[in-house]
């Protein structure tokens, strides 16, 4: 197995080896979506907790060979022991998967046969209290997906203004008190800064009228979700791995998306559209004048979801949404994920 990273965790990550446990959602169904056999190039771009690499690994063996990229080195630390028999045939690499592109022509692995993508925060993420992704202990604020590097949690909330806090957790969180619980963290700021999880969890149960409190669980919730976003950039590297994993990915192959948040799903929706769109010229051209070809077939019309066996099994399993497409030979001009074609 190959590692590109000289890299070492900060204190505190090491112990996450011995508990590394994550329930992978939609195990089979993701993995079934890309077709793995023996002899081809596949991509995980999320190893996790390694549940999709083992299982393209598995189907593609005796001689396929698997590409796992993830930005947390828990993972990355976790995978040299949970899949070292599979060393010849695996290559892991410490990059977010914006750098998709660039990592699987460094590695051999374009064009690739197909790309899995696994959005949902791994368990050991959420339930390692020091990491700072739950409200449910009191911690360091942190959410950083990757220690080594970025602006924690602590940061935004005690540097970044009140206007762009309230942005954040309403485009990121959909939380309808955006502005209030903004208002509430920099009120508290001025005169102690916010430091742990459990301080900011109580300025946001402040901040929400009581009756609001009272269903949809836990009141900061949307304000956890949207900060992480905003700490790990999450929408704007997908905006750039779409693209990134649709250009080395190989007549044929296939691409399978797993969302667990409105925002992703869309952005993914848009991506295959645009992909899967043929002629763009305006109706009343009465022939084709553009050229433009599908680039892609969408496979899943309607998203695929978990069972509810799966659910009882995985509360976290209850959200998520499984998007497949498959690249035709034909390469149209492809625009960004969300750029309208005219």
């Amino acid at each position: 197995m190959t590692e590109r990273t000289t890299a070492r965790p900060e204190r505190g990550v090491w112990h996450i080896l011995e508990t590394f446990e994550h329930s992978t959602v939609l195990l089979t169904e993701a993995v079934d979506a890309v077709r793995p056999r023996d002899g081809g190039r596949y991509i995980d771009c999320t190893l996790g907790g390694g549940g999709h690499t083992r299982l393209l690994l598995e189907r593609s063996a005796p001689s396929g060979r698997v590409l796992a990229l993830d930005q947390d080195l828990a993972a990355i630390r976790h995978a040299g022991v949970a899949l070292a028999a599979y060393r010849s045939r695996l290559t892991v690499v410490h990059a977010n998967f914006r750098q998709i592109r660039d990592v699987a022509r460094e590695t051999g692995f374009a064009p690739a046969d197909g790309v899995l993508f696994d959005l949902g925060v791994s368990s050991p993420q959420f339930d390692e209290a020091q990491r700072g992704f739950s409200y449910r202990w009191d911690a360091p604020l942190d959410m950083r997906m990757d220690v080594t590097r970025g602006k924690t949690a602590a940061w935004w909330v005690n540097e970044a203004d009140e206007s762009e806090l309230a942005r954040i957790f309403f485009e990121y969180g959909e939380e309808r008190f955006a502005r209030r619980i903004a208002r509430a963290i920099v009120k508290h700021r001025v005169r102690a800064p916010v430091e742990t999880t459990g301080e900011l969890a109580d300025i946001v149960k402040q901040a929400i009228p009581a009756a609001a409190r009272r269903g949809g669980g836990h009141p900061a919730r949307r304000v956890f979700q949207a900060l992480r976003i905003a700490v790990n950039d999450e929408l704007n590297a997908l905006a750039e791995a779409l693209p990134g994993a649709f250009d080395i990915l190989a007549p044929g192959g296939r691409m399978a998306v797993i969302t667990f948040h409105s925002l992703e799903d869309r952005m993914v929706k848009r991506a295959f559209v645009d992909w899967s769109r043929g002629c763009v010229c305006p109706p009343e051209f009465p022939v084709c004048r553009c050229g433009r070809k599908p680039g892609a077939r969408i496979l899943t019309r309607r998203p695929i979801t978990p069972s509810e066996q799966e659910i009882l099994r995985n509360h976290r399993a209850r959200s998520a949404k499984l998007r497949v497409l498959e690249k035709l030979d034909s390469q149209p001009g492809c625009p960004p994920p969300g750029e309208e074609t005219t």
